[in-house]
């Protein structure tokens, strides 16, 4: 049986930034930036991109052929406004269990944060396992575990546009169907948001890597903890971005 997967959601037609997945942040696009994090998992054994159908997204197509990385890096087109069966198609082409879904738009996803997520979902006692519902960790660090059997029945059973298009909220939103559990910091810093939907949270994330950098470390292998150091360390960053309001999931 093929082991974690982590299937990151991609497209090119974003609605406050459109083409955001493959801008440049450094050397690095985004997407890229993203998939070279989550190849330091010690869990994960396989990233699938689910992009979609769409002409423009060949281009995550053909920017995910040209990686070469230390897991196999996959990938799956479905439909752009049905995420949940682009998820379940992506499952079922290339396996994996649990699954575990990051979008394209944290290019400061914490592979560490991942499997410790990982670690306690394998305690075998839940279906879904989220550090975004109840909240305490930077936006943009945002992740999902849940088992395959769980995909496979919201997708199932869900109707409304919205349980569509976010993939989890029939999982979440029904906890007397599904075992849920949550994985919390011990400090919050849920007030920081270090993910990538307008031109401001570019600038920011730019200037953070640029300091991040500057300091020697490299973007690619830096950890949250050291994140959250040079963050701290900077306070004219938070007032880049911190001002907007992310968009709200409509039930």
């Amino acid at each position: 049986m093929i082991g974690p997967t982590c299937i990151i959601q991609a497209r090119m037609s974003s609605t406050r930034l459109p083409g955001k997945v493959l801008m440049q942040l450094g050397a690095h696009s985004v997407l890229e930036l993203v998939l070279r994090r989550l190849a330091r998992s010690r869990h994960l054994v396989q990233l699938v991109v689910a992009t979609t159908t769409e002409p423009e997204d060949d281009a995550i197509v053909t920017a995910c052929s040209r990686l070469s990385l230390a897991k196999p890096i996959e990938v799956h087109r479905g439909s752009l406004t049905d995420v949940l069966s682009r998820y379940v198609g992506a499952a079922s082409a290339f396996g994996g269990d649990p699954l575990i879904r990051v979008t394209s738009d944290c290019p400061l996803i914490d592979p560490g944060v991942i499997d410790s997520m990982l670690e306690r979902f394998a305690q075998g006692d839940c279906d879904y396992l989220s550090n975004a519902i109840e909240r305490t960790f930077p936006r943009g660090l945002d992740a999902e575990v849940f088992s395959k059997d769980a995909l496979m029945r919201a997708a199932g059973l869900a109707q409304q546009p919205h349980e569509r298009e976010h993939v989890t909220p029939f999982i979440y939103q029904h906890p007397e169907r599904f075992r849920l559990q949550h994985w919390v910091r011990e400090t919050n810093r849920s007030d920081l948001r270090w993910t990538l939907d307008t031109p401001e949270d570019l600038a920011f994330l730019a200037a953070f890597m640029q300091r991040i950098q500057m300091l020697g470390h490299n973007v690619v292998d830096i950890d949250i903890e050291t994140l959250l150091k040079i963050f701290d360390s900077a306070p004219e960053l938070a007032q880049i971005n911190q001002h907007i309001q992310q968009k709200s999931l409509h039930a």
